[in-house]
């Protein structure tokens, strides 16, 4: 069965016009499998993202079509020699593989499992990891015999059911607990500046956030790794903010950051949240999440909710989300399984 599909190689930048119409007609049908209430983004800022080339992270990726209909798709991606993260990370190797509904339990995953070693070892890495949400996608890693590293948590909160007075006490009650600390908000971009000092503190703290057992290199932030992530903000006209405590020595001590996009009037991204080690029991991480909420209220009126997702093991911030509305949505779980075991089944 498995010989009977072969993938083949994509290359976004010099793909042609057959290939894109395959292909957003498969990222619909995932979309309303996966994620039926969000909206898709656009075709062509799609397809931008995809021709950008990172300066940062590789990207390999291999379909299986029949006539003109895109079955599957595997995406996997590596950290490129020229990334401040490549010493600890080159040995890790992330891998998104999805097969439509309708042609499922054909051998079509299983026709990816060699292209995704022979890509390993190309790569020099070790360790692949996947994503999953879906019944499916975990009973084919289990099958697979890749282990359960990591869980994820997503909530949502509901804008309509948010008790703003209480978010307004947090505010004050965290300025008064540190008097000494202000609170600063940035629409769009950090400013070039300023990014030096932020992406020291965003590396501090996104290094404590809770890995479980997952295997992971360390997390460096820099400017330049900040322009790149922008940059691809911009292909979408996606819109970051951030909002940030600073300490009377201008040490940025909290961080939390969401972005918004025209293709997604509806909800918000939440992306990072932290407080530095050091400035944890004041009260900072409420202080920072009740704030931007509030600003984020006004910017922006017809949101209707905010999603976010933190590790299962995580539970001071998920306390935080609790204590502001956030529920549970879905779970989420990471696999990982080294070159050699999934060697063992080719």
């Amino acid at each position: 069965m498995v010989g009977e599909f072969v993938p083949s190689p994509v290359d976004p930048v010099d793909a042609g016009g057959e290939f894109w119409r395959r292909y957003h007609e498969f990222r619909r049908v995932r979309q309303k499998e996966t994620r039926p209430d969000e909206p898709v983004r656009d075709d062509a800022d799609e397809e931008a993202r995809m021709k950008r080339i990172s300066p940062f992270q590789g990207d390999d990726r291999y379909e299986v079509s029949r006539d003109g209909e895109m079955l599957g798709l595997l995406h996997a991606y590596y950290t490129k020699p020229e990334s401040p993260e490549y010493e600890s990370n080159k040995h890790l190797y992330d891998a998104d593989l999805f097969v439509r509904g309708a042609n499922r339990r054909r051998g079509i995953g299983s026709s990816f499992l060699p292209v995704l070693i022979d890509l390993m070892e190309r790569r020099n890495s070790t360790t692949v990891s996947f994503w999953v949400e879906e019944d499916a996608g975990h009973g084919f890693l289990k099958w697979v015999g890749a282990e359960v590293k990591l869980n994820e948590i997503e909530s949502r909160l509901i804008f309509s059911e948010i008790d703003w007075p209480e978010l307004e006490r947090w505010v004050e009650q965290g300025a008064r607990r540190s008097p000494q600390t202000r609170l600063e908000i940035i629409d769009g971009p950090v400013p070039e500046e300023e990014r030096e000092a932020f992406s020291a503190q965003m590396s501090v703290m996104l290094n404590t956030v809770p890995m479980e057992a997952l295997d992971h290199g360390d997390i460096v932030v820099t400017p330049d790794t900040m322009r790149d992530h922008y940059e691809r903000f911009d292909l979408s006209h996606e819109v970051p903010h951030t909002v940030l405590t600073r300490e009377a020595d201008g040490t940025i001590s909290g961080i939390t950051e969401v972005n918004w996009a025209p293709y997604r009037p509806a909800f918000i991204e939440q992306q990072f949240t932290g407080v530095r080690p050091d400035a944890r029991g004041r009260g900072l991480g409420k202080w920072i999440k009740a704030a931007m909420l509030l600003h984020i209220r006004d910017l922006y009126p017809a949101t209707e909710w905010i999603g976010t997702g933190n590790a299962g093991s995580n539970a001071p911030m998920l306390k935080i989300n609790r204590a502001l509305g956030f529920k549970q949505h879905r779970t989420g779980t990471a696999y990982q399984i080294t070159r050699a075991r999934s060697s063992r089944g080719r």
